[in-house]
């Protein structure tokens, strides 16, 4: 019976002993910390370049299911373009560079740039007044057709010439008088003969000259409409 005491108290000895050696002993850090904070740290990826991870909007998916993403359409800067502006697209000239100065006997220095003049009510001139004695040949400056002889109280005695491709019209007013035959829908040669430089319409019959102007037409190719075009550079560059 003594010997089963002296087993048991030591037993119990044992236990309180390996208890206390636990709670004192020193911690291995290593060992103690759990593995997945002890793991070493990831290198970075490799940078993406995949919309969500560097900002750009998200594209829509392809439509029928596809793995190929619709890309939006690209942003176009017409800062640097050359593209005019809205509202001041340029008006282009006629393709024949080479118009002929209309009244006989004159050079681009005698030519004077009245296309931006004010006129009565408010209107501008959109065109250019080439002075003359009365009775100067009127000559056509391009091969076309005679669209429309006309008189107006402004313009007089005018002829409305229409260029090949019927895109241009050339007018030419306060006539004397025209060439003689002249007549609409004729055909007419660069340089040929016209008309003779007058006062008739709202002229001054002291200041007889030819009003002359160019007009680009629309589709419908009507000889009273059109968007006018100064002659003068056209015509001084020559």
């Amino acid at each position: 019976m003594k010997s089963l005491g002296v087993l048991l108290l030591g037993i119990v000895l044992g236990a309180l002993l390996h208890r206390e050696y636990v709670r004192w002993r020193p911690i291995d850090a290593a060992a103690e910390v759990p593995s997945a904070v002890a793991a070493p740290v990831a290198a970075p990826a490799a940078v993406s370049t995949d919309a969500a991870v560097v900002g750009i909007e998200p594209v829509a998916p392809a439509p029928g299911g596809s793995s190929t993403p619709v890309l939006p359409p690209p942003v176009v800067d017409t800062t640097q373009s050359g593209a005019a502006p809205s509202g001041s697209v340029p008006i282009p000239a006629p393709a024949d560079s080479t118009l002929l100065i209309p009244v006989q006997g004159k050079r681009p220095a005698d030519l004077s740039d009245t296309f931006t003049d004010s006129r009565s009510e408010g209107r501008s001139h959109e065109a250019i007044d080439i002075m003359a004695d009365a009775g100067t040949p009127v000559l056509a400056v391009a091969d076309g057709h005679v669209e429309k002889l006309f008189t107006s109280d402004r313009g007089g005695l005018t002829i409305y010439q229409f260029e090949p491709s019927g895109q241009y019209a050339y007018y030419y007013a306060h006539l004397q008088r025209y060439a003689d035959g002249l007549r609409e829908r004729q055909a007419i040669r660069k340089g040929e003969v016209i008309g003779y430089v007058g006062a008739t319409g709202n002229a001054d019959p002291t200041a007889p000259h030819l009003h002359f102007a160019i007009f680009l037409l629309g589709p419908e190719r009507q000889w009273w409409k059109g968007t006018a075009i100064n002659p003068y550079p056209l015509l001084a560059r020559r």
